[in-house]
């Protein structure tokens, strides 16, 4: 490719020493060599600032950045993405391996689609493959209906490569929710997203993951966690909702508005009743039956009184 366009990697770190090496090699390998890596690291008490320092001290190429005060995961990654100065930028996690020809085949994938994604194979903390996909989790979504990432989200941040544009537009990123799937809403609102049918990254998953995709993890939650995740819901929905404009805006707003009766309710059907009815958008990523699909649907009916009662 003649003049081929800067591609910004932002890499946020956090006591990443264990993998980052081989992270950080995966991409010295890459084909497409056009690249800058914007690295934040979040006052990491281990080695990670000093294997940054090593690769940056024999690559140009790398751009290192050091937080006063820990900002966590979601506000770590919006001041690492807005010092990328490429066309396009790619987000990469600390501890995956990435494919050697990453960049260049989503680079050719992207096309007029505002963001595109892939799918990646798990591995466990070793890098020995775990024989499971993102793909065989969720549905990929294609299009340009915010709406499908409204309960879901198939996009991980790992694997987003997106126009420099879509930033803009989702910035600020709002607080308690997945920065990903915000990306995902916002571009999809902005244009269209798409996404490259390979395993493009070995997905490592160990005990420090942000996000538990596997369910490795998973331990009960209390009433309160319940009731917690029931405003939650509603909160991202009145953020999804002032975001939107035309037929999204009219969905989301409803879906809000029942949601906000749900919670002062032991139970509200007609909530559930309109997921069902905008089920093909609503839950398009969800990889399961019809069955499956409506006992989805019912777990939304019951308001924090119910929570507290069947927990």
């Amino acid at each position: 490719m003649e003049n081929p366009p800067l591609v910004s990697i932002a890499l946020c770190t956090y006591n990443g020493a264990a993998f980052l090496k081989e992270q950080l090699d995966s991409i010295l390998k890459q084909q497409f060599e056009n690249w800058e890596i914007v690295a934040v690291d979040d006052c990491s008490g281990d080695e990670t600032w000093e294997i940054l320092n090593g690769y940056a001290s024999k690559d140009l190429r790398f751009r290192l950045y050091r937080n006063d005060q820990n900002l966590g995961y979601n506000k770590n990654f919006e001041k690492a993405l807005q010092l990328c100065r490429g066309k396009y930028i790619a987000i990469c996690d600390q501890d995956d391996i990435w494919h050697r020809d990453k960049l260049q085949i989503q680079l050719d994938a992207i096309q007029e689609n505002e963001l595109i994604y892939h799918d990646s194979e798990f591995i466990d903390h070793a890098g020995n493959s775990m024989q499971t996909k993102i793909s065989d989790k969720f549905n990929f979504y294609r299009g340009n209906r915010p709406e499908a990432f409204l309960y879901l989200n198939c996009v991980s941040g790992h694997s987003i490569f997106m126009r420099q544009s879509v930033l803009q537009k989702a910035l600020p990123f709002p607080r308690d929710f997945h920065y990903d799937q915000w990306l995902a809403l916002v571009a999809t609102k902005n244009g269209s997203v798409d996404f490259v049918d390979q395993c493009l990254v070995q997905y490592r998953q160990h005990q420090k993951n942000n996000t538990d995709m596997l369910a490795l993890h998973a331990t009960a939650r209390s009433a309160n966690q319940k009731i917690a995740e029931l405003e939650r819901e509603s909160k991202w929905l009145k953020l999804c909702s002032e975001k939107f404009g035309d037929e999204p805006q009219k969905l989301t707003l409803k879906l809000y508005q029942q949601s906000l009766i749900r919670n002062a309710s032991f139970v509200y059907v007609p909530y559930a009743i309109t997921i069902w009815r905008n089920r093909k958008i609503l839950l398009a990523l969800l990889k399961k039956s019809e069955v499956s699909k409506f006992f989805f649907t019912i777990r939304k009916i019951w308001g924090p009184k119910a929570k507290m009662v069947l927990s």
